[in-house]
């Protein structure tokens, strides 16, 4: 991974972790995700006039990407209902990147060098205890929770290898991006009309501003991850994109005025032994 490609994934994380901090609008999580969504969609579609449309041995990635959004959507919600939101999201972040690993191996062929798997074992693990202990007051993680934290992970790991062979085979990873987060928007909405109805409508056009910056916020971000990811192992990618949570944290410390405990400082050097890990390999 060269050092431009590093630094830019990097501000990938911390636009990720910006994101999330800022999608608080005053909607529940389902519309609250989907219009987000609908604003990835809507700054797609500025972009689509000047890019390829995917030949036809790209479009399978795109639909089964499409496929493991939606089911991350659903496990993630589901995740937040049954526990504690600063437990359930680092959980299924964390395991992402080992799952990425594995299935790269396997699927893609890809394997780390020996540095590589250090960095991703150090930040999965780092990640991993901030979801336990990085909180002061966190209540213990029911097994539902668990459970669907885990499931959200699994589909972030089928997304990523999904849109990492996809951007790789498309024509650009800008390409391959633009149509991915069109589609996804349109099923999003279909979605969202299906289970609230079309009174769920007006509800988002209200907050649309919100939904087209985090949107495009979130766009970028992942369009930088899908353009690295053609130039530098899926595993590694995946992995260094997980310190959004190590953002996260920081933006809770500085911004929020949440406590820096012990266990959180463990887990913050345990995910820059990471990234230095990461970056020798």
């Amino acid at each position: 991974m060269t050092l431009f490609v590093f630094l830019a994934v990097l501000s990938a994380a911390a636009m990720h972790a910006i994101w999330n901090a800022l999608v608080k609008v005053h909607l529940d999580r389902f519309l609250s995700i989907t219009l987000m969504t609908l604003g990835m969609g809507a700054a797609a579609l500025v972009v689509l006039p000047f890019v390829e449309v995917p030949q036809a041995e790209v479009w399978p990635f795109i639909f089964a990407s499409v496929f493991f959004h939606m089911g991350y959507r659903a496990f993630l919600i589901g995740a937040y209902k049954a526990g504690d939101f600063a437990q359930t999201y680092p959980l299924a972040r964390g395991t992402a990147p080992l799952l990425s690993a594995l299935g790269g191996i396997v699927m893609v062929g890809e394997v780390p060098a020996p540095f590589a798997i250090l960095g991703i074992v150090l930040l999965s693990a780092g990640t991993l205890v901030m979801s336990f202990r990085g909180g002061a007051h966190l209540e213990k993680v029911n097994p539902r929770a668990v459970g669907l934290a885990l499931g959200t992970s699994i589909f972030i790991a089928s997304y990523t290898l999904s849109d990492g062979s996809g951007a790789r085979l498309a024509a650009t990873a800008t390409s391959y991006a633009a149509w991915l987060f069109v589609c996804d928007a349109a099923w999003a909405l279909v979605l969202c009309i299906a289970f609230r109805g079309p009174r769920s409508l007006p509800v988002l056009a209200r907050d649309w501003k919100a939904g087209l910056f985090t949107g495009v916020l979130s766009g970028a971000a992942y369009w930088i991850v899908m353009w690295a990811m053609t130039k530098a192992p899926i595993a590694s990618v995946a992995s260094l994109r997980e310190t959004s949570i190590l953002f996260a944290m920081l933006i809770s410390v500085l911004a929020l005025g949440e406590k820096m405990t012990a266990w959180r400082a463990a887990a913050a050097l345990g995910i820059v032994a990471g990234v230095a890990a990461l970056r020798m390999g």
